[in-house]
This record gives C-alpha cells, structure tokens and sequence, in this order.
C-alpha cells in the first residue's frame, strides 16, 4: 500500500513543477490552466493531506473552515501569504508552508531590470524603434535618469531587499533602507538605516519597494511619502501592488513629480490601474520577478521537501507557520 502522503496541487504549476510532486507523492495536479473557484479547490481537496496553491488562490477565514479534516499541511507556491489566513489556519491545526530565499535572486534581477528600464525610457525608446519613427541620433533623444551613483533606498531589507542591495552597489549606489527592525551589521553591509519611512524617501533617488504586503505597507507608499522623495526620482515595485497607493503615483507620473516608475506587480491584477497601460514613463511588467525555469523548480522542491519532513515527523525549513 502506498504511504505517500495524499497531495492535491491547486495551483496551475509548469509540467516540470507538477512532476516534482507526482514522482515523490500521491499528487493529483490542476491541468485546467487556470485558478480554480472555491468550489472547485475544495471538492479538488477531498481526501488529501496536502494543499499546494499560489497567490491567486484566496484561503480566507471561511475557506479555511471548510477544508476538509484530512489536510494537514497548506503549501503556497510563493513567499507572499497576504492571499491566506493564516491565523485561521494555525487555529485549525495546519501547518503552513513557503518558499523564502529560493526566489530572492531571481527577484532582484528583475528589481535591477526595472530600475534600468524605468530610468532610461526604455517603454518610449522601444516604440520609437518598433513604429518606423526613429530619424537618427540626436544628443537630445529620450534623455533618461542616471542610475550609477545614485542613493538606493529600499523599503524591506529582508533576503529579496539585501539580494537588490548587492547588486545595486555594483552600479555604486549608496545604500538607504528602511525596515521594521534594524538589520545585523553583516547584513546591512554599510548600508544607511532609517527608522521611518519618510526619511527613506527624502534620500531616495530610486525607492524600491521589496516589503511584504500586510495589514500595515498596504498604501504606505502614498502621497506624502511620494512628495518627499527628490526631484526626478524612480519608484520601483519587485513586492506585492497594493504597497503603494496608485492615487497617489499616478498624478506624480503624469505631472512628471516622479521621473518614472518600474512596476512588476499592480494593485488588483491583472485588472490594473489603466494609466499604467498608456503612461510612457512606466516601465511595467505582467509579475515575473521569479519567472525562471530554475526558480520555479527550486520552489517546488522547497515545498516537496518541507512536505516530506512534515510527514516524518520532521520540523521543516521553510515551515511558516
């Protein structure tokens, strides 16, 4: 008889993610290639011991009361649990699953495209090209922003924030954070520490934002905040849309108080702000931070591992709950 715990994978993982739990568990997959409706995940769930689901997948209060009794252990697909209950979870009994650290590098790459991209006009200087317009050269084309040298400031300097921060010094920018806490010395790495927000923004040229989203960064980047940064300054977002307040950013863009913005996730998408979709100097991108092969492989591992400890008896590595 096959002791493998019982796994049902609600997320619409790749081929090659599915086959990580297929070969080491009883798993059945999602193969509708779309998140599935309450109703649908739950019935999905019947009899596992298992839940693997993403951000997409909403487990809230009631959700998670009607689980059935057989699941032991909730994995996300992701480091984000704004889109679960997790007090609800832990008051059932149910132990809760990420996967920190394997997305970080991943993730900052993509921070660093956005920066760049953002700076130096690259929505503008790709339709310029596509459209058949472009005359030639001329010293005043798309004059962009420098990002070498610039004062960094990170708002959430855990492993995605220090990964940005080490390869923002290659482009020798000095480093600002913000954080709830101060981080250790090794960690911070000379970088400027600031206890609140509003003077992060003030020695910002470039604010990204690398934050988990929670009842309190929800809207922190707004207009106050916004109006404090320097002139001609970037705002990037690597973390989760609702962070900052798109009332706010959206006129400092179209009054050019904000140079530009490089954004890879949006409040409520993918249903977005539409002058994300027209303003030139928004260099945006459709939530592909860790859009690797070997990242999305190194998540599934993650969480096939964690499940195995758990069911041995073992208090896994990546357990958040």
């Amino acid at each position: 008889m096959n002791s493998a715990p019982r796994v049902f994978v609600a997320c619409d993982l790749p081929e090659s993610v599915q086959a990580l739990f297929t070969d080491r568990f009883q798993a059945r997959c999602n193969t509708l290639r779309r998140t599935l409706s309450p109703e649908e995940l739950l019935e999905a769930a019947q009899g596992a011991d298992a839940l693997v689901l993403t951000a997409t997948d909403k487990l809230d209060t009631a959700m998670v009361a009607s689980l059935p009794t057989t699941i032991k252990v909730v994995c996300t697909y992701s480091i984000g649990m704004e889109h679960m209950d997790v007090e609800a979870l832990k008051a059932r009994g149910i132990a809760v699953l990420a996967t920190p650290d394997v997305l970080s590098e991943s993730c900052a790459d993509v921070a660093m495209l956005l920066m760049l991209g953002a700076a130096r006009r690259a929505v503008e200087s790709s339709a310029l090209l596509r459209s058949g317009q472009w005359t030639g050269w001329t010293p005043h084309q798309l004059l962009g922003v420098d990002v070498w040298g610039r004062r960094l400031g990170i708002l959430g300097m855990g492993r995605i924030g220090r990964a940005i921060a080490r390869r923002a010094r290659g482009f020798d920018m000095v480093i600002h954070y913000h954080n709830r806490s101060r981080v250790a010395p090794e960690l911070e790495a000379g970088a400027v520490y600031h206890a609140d927000l509003a003077s992060l923004a003030a020695n910002s040229d470039f604010l990204c934002v690398a934050c988990p989203s929670s009842p309190a960064t929800r809207g922190l980047v707004n207009a106050d905040i916004i109006d404090r940064l320097p002139p001609n300054a970037v705002v990037c977002n690597i973390a989760r849309g609702d962070i900052i307040d798109d009332a706010a950013l959206v006129p400092a863009l179209e009054s050019g108080r904000v140079a530009a913005a490089g954004l890879d996730v949006f409040a409520g998408e993918p249903n977005i702000h539409p002058a994300y979709r027209t303003l030139p100097n928004v260099f945006g991108l459709p939530h592909i931070g860790s859009s690797t092969e070997s990242t999305r492989l190194a998540m599934g591992k993650l969480l096939c591992d964690g499940i195995e400890a758990f069911f041995a008896g073992s208090d896994p590595v990546n357990r958040v709950a």
